[in-house]
């Protein structure tokens, strides 16, 4: 089955003039901004998106899977990568996401991590901390206030961060979410203070976001040039109005 399906997706993306870039989900609010940006300098140049939580795209990358250009949710992902020689190029930091406490519900949002506890909350939106780097950043920052052992029971898990913005929407009462996507035309809507705040980055690790070229980007210019394109002061501008914190 797996390779029936290496085999599809080869067969989609071998298309002349494109590169297949593995995406991790939070950076996926961002992708249709950058993807312009890029092509108005390269505009012969199809951006194929392929999005998921950063564990499950290097779970396919290691099974052969098509991609040539991997933009991590974390460095530990493209790091392995690189060691096992799936990647060619050191994973290189392009962005660092932060976290934000999200509910479609006005909140006190004064009360911080601290609104968690309380009983007409009870369900919580967190991506998966097996599969996705904001998820390991979330459980982190609720230790470290203290909280963690008060609510997990309520925990609903999303593999990957766009996942956990859907449940968070729908499907729980709030969550812990990456900041990038409020940023995205779908959640305008919700105020900051009122439907969301960002968590105290002192809590949790910074999630430094990395990317490498892999293996079956080699020798081609156009994986280069995005590679280059996503490292440079365009690109990263461009994150900074998502969000991101800018190494």
């Amino acid at each position: 089955m797996m390779k029936f399906l290496l085999i599809l997706l080869f067969s989609v993306f071998s298309m002349a003039g494109s590169i297949n870039v593995a995406v991790a989900a939070n950076v996926s609010y961002a992708m249709h901004t950058l993807i312009t940006a890029f092509n108005k300098e390269h505009p012969e140049t199809k951006i194929q998106v392929i999005l998921g939580s950063s564990g499950k795209l290097t779970a396919q990358i290691k099974h052969g899977a098509p991609y040539q250009l991997f933009l991590s949710a974390n460095m530990d992902y493209p790091q392995a990568l690189y060691a096992d020689k799936a990647a060619l190029t050191p994973p290189k930091v392009y962005a660092e996401g932060t976290l934000a406490l999200f509910s479609v519900k006005a909140h006190d949002f004064s009360k911080g991590l601290a609104l968690l506890t309380e009983s007409d909350i009870r369900r919580i939106a967190v991506a998966n901390p097996k599969t996705a780097p904001y998820g390991v950043a979330a459980k982190e920052a609720l230790e470290n206030a203290g909280l963690y052992e008060k609510v997990k029971k309520k925990f609903i898990f999303g593999e990957s961060v766009s996942q956990t913005v859907s449940y968070a929407v729908t499907a729980a009462d709030i969550g812990l979410i990456a900041t990038s996507s409020l940023y995205s035309k779908k959640m305008h809507a919700y105020q900051k203070e009122s439907h969301w705040i960002e968590v105290d980055t002192q809590l949790y690790t910074p999630i430094k976001q990395g990317i490498v070229i892999l293996k079956k980007g080699a020798d081609n210019l156009d994986v280069k040039a995005f590679y280059d394109f996503m490292l440079g002061s365009k690109a990263q501008s461009i994150l900074k109005q998502f969000g991101y914190q800018i190494p």
